[in-house]
């Protein structure tokens, strides 16, 4: 499998069939596991072959199929699917801390993750420190004897900065610290972060490998000594596992990730290029335009695909933003992403409210500032949609 294209790895990879050879995966929606004796159930607890289960919470044939499959796509030895991306996310944090630690973080960060480092890591005894991502001397003057790890999003939400996953790691490794990326934005179908260095991904699976907003999922990748040691212990003591259920739903996601993530990045492309230099535009923000200022890394990190999502920063504020959002016809007005509808999001009174009103003038988070994920309708339609919102936005 390891030498098979990446289409051919997400609809074949880690499949198990029953006894009965079904084509789709199979749900197996139990709980528990049955033993044939006491004796095989006292070895089970001892130590479980691949094909061997104990509870849900621990494993399951329909999840391990899907940690297999995006682990294969990573080119990593491992995955442990979490119940949501936040849930991966602070089981990859959490299990590589403890009080006296040190970590270093990009400071632009979606709210949810800013809450583990600055509410949850700080308050047990790990010191964190925040630096501005794209900029590596700051992580190199940052990083000290006791930095556990370094973390950051790969493309940040909502602004849309890339940070160099090889220059951090490089950094990062020469202390003997472990690099975790968020790597939603970036999407498994164009990064290769795991090649790049970087020894923890994760991701949100609601987003881009679901893809139609229809269940919560996420998913931890790396070595395996890491993924079925730590992690996988802080996890299954801590409940955090993913349904069967929804495991399904993820596999069926990556069957077609890759041919929606790419429609949905050409897209993109096209209407941030159309929008951008409007005159009801401050900003056009999107990692795949010449004048981003990290298009060059693009190039090299990503394959010169900037994602699915632009961000528009629009004259006139918080007034202006919601007359756009309210005149569009199109896309819906939701906070989640990476869908097969477009959706527009105003971050400053949504999924980033909750920073203060300093760390958004930081972060660049602005009152007009809209995300737009872009979805799987036609692109010309989308760009006219957008286009009459932007007028209606300044009337």
């Amino acid at each position: 499998m390891n030498d098979w294209k990446n289409r051919t790895k997400l609809v074949h990879g880690g499949i198990r069939r029953s006894q009965y050879n079904e084509v789709s995966e199979a749900i197996f929606l139990t709980q528990g596991f049955v033993y044939e004796n006491a004796e095989q159930a006292e070895a089970r607890f001892i130590e479980s072959g691949p094909d061997e289960f104990i509870y849900a919470r621990y494993g399951n044939p329909t999840v391990s199929m899907f940690e297999q499959r995006i682990a294969l796509l990573e080119g990593a030895e491992d995955a442990f699917a979490t119940a949501s991306g936040m849930a991966a996310v602070n089981g990859a944090l959490m299990s590589l801390v403890q009080a006296g630690d040190h970590v270093v973080s990009a400071k632009a960060l979606f709210g949810s993750c800013l809450h583990i480092l600055e509410n949850i890591l700080m308050k047990l005894g790990v010191e964190v420190t925040f630096v501005d991502g794209p900029n590596l001397d700051e992580w190199r003057a940052a990083v000290r004897d006791n930095t556990k790890v370094c973390f950051f999003e790969s493309m940040s939400n909502p602004t849309l900065e890339v940070i160099d996953i090889a220059g951090v790691s490089e950094i990062a490794h020469s202390v003997g610290a472990m690099v975790v990326v968020d790597n939603v934005f970036s999407t498994p179908v164009f990064s290769k972060a795991i090649e790049q260095g970087a020894d923890v991904v994760v991701y949100s699976a609601t987003k881009h490998i679901d893809g139609q907003g229809r269940a919560l999922g996420g998913v931890v990748i790396g070595k395996k000594d890491y993924i079925r040691g730590p992690l996988e212990t802080y996890m299954k003591h801590t409940g955090g596992s993913l349904s069967p259920f929804n495991a399904w739903v993820m596999l069926k996601g990556l069957e077609t990730i890759d041919l929606r993530v790419r429609a949905q990045a050409e897209s993109a492309l096209k209407i941030a290029e159309k929008v951008n230099g409007h005159a009801a535009l401050l900003r056009t923000l999107y990692p795949g335009l010449k004048t981003h200022a990290q298009n060059a890394l693009v190039q090299t990190q990503l394959g010169g695909h900037g994602g699915t999502v632009f961000s528009l920063d629009i004259k006139g504020g918080k007034g202006a933003a919601f007359k756009f959002l309210n005149a569009l016809q199109i896309p819906v007005i939701s906070n989640n992403l990476g869908d097969a509808k477009s959706i527009a999001t105003h971050p400053a009174t949504t999924t980033h409210q909750r920073l203060s009103d300093e760390q958004k003038q930081d972060l660049g988070i602005t009152e007009g500032l809209i995300r737009f994920s872009v979805g799987l309708e036609d692109a010309e339609d989308l760009l006219a949609d957008v286009l009459s919102a932007l007028e209606a936005s300044q009337s």
